[in-house]
């Protein structure tokens, strides 16, 4: 999701910054011999045209398979072509789309928005993660490719549905104004048909497909393809020994014991679980609650807890015109399918009322996707935050998993997930019950990053003196840990990174990959710069965004390559820019692989290839958000740089320097722009097929900036054939090459 109002900066905790430890960095001899060093034979893998590989033995152990040893497309130009542009030789199709029907007695979709179904059997809209579940001839999972499989896509968000309505988003009060745009509400009450619509957007859509000769097809009828809501029942799950504290956090009036939970809200990234389910991770969920007038002040503690995550705490002030919500709390007090979005405490307990709604929300949600019956599990050990996807480290028998986890925000943590149990692979295919094994004991860590090039793992206990005694918080157990996990690492001290979002874990050598996404003036001027984000400019072109508004990824490395290791080493691989940016592109970018704000990660376990998509506001004036391929190297096969910075402030012109590391310069060899989208659209979600032959991607929010009533800024997909034209839609495309060969390589 773009940054804007909905994504406050919530953490003003005194912890050190990423910028404040690495600025030790340079002075460390061990890190500049490591840093200045070579790709080393190890590295050399992933060099264009070195056909080296590691073996298991070579890999700790790791199963690498086949991986590309160079690109083999050209780059795609930058352009703002109103359609999904690819390299010569590669094709799409559209699979499905916003509101498509997922059950033959659904309409189909109209375009628009004049449906008076409630979308609960209807492809949910903002596409975002997205994976594939094989199944067998019986129905049982399979990671082999069998023609047949469930796609699970998730659905971010209904902050600018007004492609959804007639006539746009409306408050039915204050002479029925328009949404601006973005969820800014303008105070009157909303209407239900409208509101039910855009609960129902949000979730997963599980998807049966088939493949009929070389091409993907939705299956018309099928009892796999169902839709998972913000309305779904969901179990409430968490360690043995703390859930009964847990669940008193989740009380409401529609469950007054608080095991379990209705639905799944503004789901962005995505897990897949080695033994075959499906996590979707809840992201910017806090904005879409509201509360009315005339409930009691609420306690300290609970505004404390509220105020870190972004949750409304009061009613709007008087006199106010608008407020940073959906308004869907003011359908109707009696109705909970929109009661349960005030979070007043308009009655005596918070077993009459819904001021406990929210601590429902912001877990990663465990759904099986061949189990058309199972209910979906919200994953509490794996603490709550503002989730941008859950990856796994590569499973070994006999040794605990780890689930990475970035928190979508400014300011906020990198953390991990440790399970109790150790793997075992006789538990792939087992369902939800298998969750509860390796997702309800465990423990949770946050990242702090060292000025020495090394990192340590923190673990958010409640026994720890610093957690129990904090300040601004005084947690009563560890299930207040789980639950307010920002909180907990605040107290810790755990490192504040620059919106950490996507995370993918490397194939090859198992390292593990964050993006993080951009920042602004506010934070980077020439004087606050640091290592870890030397950069302090002016965008060059149109947009004039200040700061550091392309972003970067990081990347770093466990100890021993043990997933429960408790200390790791990392680097930076890569700083987007525009190939003009001159001193800001440190990366050496150039036209047919500059980009920014990088978002969605992930590898092809066929290729090996590193995909990194974008959802970017500073270079959409001369180019779409884009797809690009890179190849990666390993932890330390950078060296050291001097960044020189210059930009306005306040009418005056700051400069300097700084010292920093990055990865190796990868060049138009390594990196290359594949794919770009159309305007006002994100590119974010992708899989493969096991031979690494047919990409599934998705894009998001086509026409975005598009206000209500105004010509629409992108017409995609229809102009292109695909469904009723008119106004654009979210949707899955599936590529393939015209030769049938690998994507990307």
């Amino acid at each position: 999701m773009s940054e804007d109002t909905r994504d406050p900066m919530c953490n003003d905790s005194s912890n050190i910054h990423f910028r404040d430890i690495l600025a030790a960095s340079l002075g460390n001899p061990e890190r500049r011999r490591l840093l200045r060093g070579g790709l080393g034979l190890a590295g050399l893998a992933m060099v264009p045209g070195v056909a080296t590989y590691a073996s298991p033995a070579s890999a700790g152990g790791l199963q690498t398979g086949s991986f590309a040893a160079a690109l083999g497309f050209p780059s795609v130009s930058k352009n703002l072509v109103d359609d999904v542009s690819l390299p010569p030789g590669y094709r799409y199709r559209v699979l499905h789309a916003t509101g498509d029907s997922l059950d033959p007695s659904v309409s189909a979709y109209s375009n628009s928005g004049v449906e008076s179904d409630d979308w609960s059997r209807r492809v949910g809209d903002h596409h975002d993660g997205m994976d594939i579940y094989f199944m067998d001839r019986d129905g049982r999972y399979t990671e082999a490719d069998t023609g047949r499989a469930v796609l699970c896509v998730n659905h971010e968000s209904s902050a600018d549905s007004h492609f959804m309505h007639p006539k746009g988003q409306t408050s039915g009060g204050q002479n029925g104004k328009k949404f601006t745009q973005f969820g800014d509400w303008d105070l009157g009450a909303r209407p239900a048909d409208e509101v039910l619509k855009e609960i129902n957007h949000h979730g997963v859509s599980l998807v049966e497909i088939e493949r009929s000769g070389n091409t993907w097809q939705k299956v018309a009828s099928s009892k796999h393809s169902r839709r998972v809501t913000a309305q779904t029942p969901a179990r409430i799950a968490g360690p043995r020994a703390h859930i009964e504290a847990i669940r008193a956090l989740m009380v409401t009036r529609w469950d007054t014991a608080g095991g379990m939970a209705r639905g799944t809200l503004n789901n962005c990234g995505h897990g897949k679980t080695p033994w075959g389910t499906y996590l979707t991770c809840e992201e910017n969920w806090a904005f879409y609650f509201g509360m009315a007038a005339g409930g009691a002040e609420l306690p300290a503690r609970e505004i404390a807890a509220r105020r870190r995550y972004g949750v409304v705490t009061a009613p709007p002030a008087a006199g106010a015109q608008r407020a940073i919500s959906q308004g869907w709390h003011t359908v109707s007090n009696t109705d909970d399918r929109f009661a349960r979005w005030n979070l007043s405490a308009s009655a005596s307990s918070a077993e009459r009322d819904f001021r406990q709604e929210a601590n429902t929300f912001g877990y990663n949600v465990e759904i099986d996707p061949l189990r058309p019956d199972s209910t979906p599990v919200k994953r509490v050990a794996l603490g709550r935050m503002a989730h941008e996807g859950a990856v796994f480290s590569l499973p070994v028998p006999g040794q605990p998993l780890a689930v990475y986890q970035g928190c979508d925000a400014r300011n906020e943590y990198i953390y991990k997930f440790v399970s109790a149990e150790p793997w075992d692979p006789l538990d792939a295919g087992g369902g939800i019950a298998v969750g509860d094994k390796y997702l309800n004991e465990g423990r949770l860590y946050a990242a702090r990053f060292n000025a020495d090039g090394r990192g340590e793992w923190i673990e958010l206990d409640s026994a720890d003196p610093r957690i129990a005694n904090f300040a601004a918080y005084r947690f009563a157990n560890q299930a207040e840990v789980l639950v307010y996990t920002r909180l907990a690492a605040d107290a810790v001290g755990a490192t504040k990174m620059d919106r950490p979002e996507w995370g993918a874990v490397n194939p090859r050598n198992g390292e593990v990959y964050f993006t993080l996404t951009n920042n602004n003036a506010a934070n980077r001027t020439p004087q606050k710069v640091d290592p870890a984000n030397p950069r302090a400019y002016m965008d060059v072109d149109g947009k004039k965004q200040a700061g550091n508004p392309n972003g970067h990824i990081i990347r770093f490395r466990e100890d021993g390559g043990h997933a429960d290791a408790r200390s790791f080493r990392w680097d930076i691989f890569l700083f987007g820019a525009e190939e003009d940016a001159g001193d800001a592109n440190l990366s050496g970018l150039s036209a047919g692989n500059a980009f920014s704000s990088p978002d969605g990660l992930w590898f092809s376990q066929a290729t090996g290839i590193c995909w990194i998509q974008t959802d970017d506001g500073a270079m959409t004036d001369e180019c779409g958000c884009m797809m690009l391929a890179a190849i990666p190297g390993r932890v330390g096969d950078g060296g050291k740089i001097t960044a020189k910075n210059k930009m306005q402030v306040d009418g005056s012109e700051l400069t300097g320097t700084q010292d920093t590391f990055i990865g190796a310069a990868l060049g138009e060899a390594r990196l290359r722009r594949f794919l770009v989208a159309p305007p006002g659209a994100e590119v974010t979600g992708v899989t493969e097929t096991p031979d690494g032959r047919t990409l599934f991607v998705n894009i998001q929010h086509p026409g975005e900036n598009t206000r209500a009533g105004a010509w629409p800024e992108s017409l995609w997909p229809g102009n292109r054939g695909y469904g009723p034209t008119g106004r654009p839609r979210s949707a899955t495309i599936v590529i393939t090459r015209d030769d049938g060969g690998l994507i990307g390589a």
